[in-house]
């Protein structure tokens, strides 16, 4: 291809692959997939934390409430979901 500009001619010479270029796959982070899980909506739950050691100087109603599982706030979400591409 000749272009112009001004008195000065040029060549542009581009190659073009044949083949399909095929992106690469983001990999999952594998502990994330096991302590992380998607509702039917789209939101990620999550487990609480404080629940593992040291139990005897928590009440009983502080203990149950920390079997519930609760949501991933909307701050940590971008985060998780990258961790999680495909889930």
């Amino acid at each position: 291809m000749y272009f112009n500009a001004g008195d000065v001619k040029f060549i542009v010479t581009v190659k073009v692959r044949e083949e399909n270029i095929i992106m690469p796959k983001i990999k999952t982070h594998s502990s994330s997939k096991k302590r992380f899980s998607f509702t039917g909506t789209g939101k990620v739950k999550r487990f609480k934390a404080y629940k593992s050691h040291i139990l005897t100087k928590k009440t009983t109603k502080r203990k149950r409430n920390l079997r519930k599982g609760t949501l991933v706030s909307s701050a940590d979400y971008k985060n998780v979901k990258q961790l999680i591409p495909y889930k």
